[in-house]
């Protein structure tokens, strides 16, 4: 799997808009504790079907667009975390030590 970097407001629109599943991985190049869940995350992240869309933001680059993704998808703001994002809904989010490829996968195939 791959990530795609999330770098401009349009593409915030673009998930909002589109259909299936993506996920989104708020990420702060700052902290510690944000780079062990990304780890974690990567080390998994197979179990999610393979067709969903992989996005990461750094947070530290692009605030503007983590201010946006709250606002459109209706969550608080946390660093780091996970949004899973259905047909433009946010379903699922998770922060900390609670961010799981596999929940992620769980909700994906339930």
């Amino acid at each position: 799997m791959q990530w795609t970097s999330l770098n401009n407001l349009e593409q915030v629109n673009t998930i909002k808009n589109d259909s299936g599943y993506s996920v989104i991985f708020k990420h702060s190049t700052r902290c510690s504790i944000s780079l062990m869940a990304k780890r974690n995350f990567e080390l998994d992240w197979e179990a999610i079907p393979a067709d969903t869309k992989l996005y990461f933001l750094d947070l530290i680059s692009h605030r503007d667009i983590s201010a946006a993704i709250a606002e459109t998808f209706q969550v608080h703001h946390e660093s780091p975390q996970t949004l899973l994002i259905k047909n433009g809904e946010c379903i699922l989010d998770s922060s900390h030590s609670d961010i799981s490829a596999e929940e992620i996968a769980q909700s994906i195939t339930a």
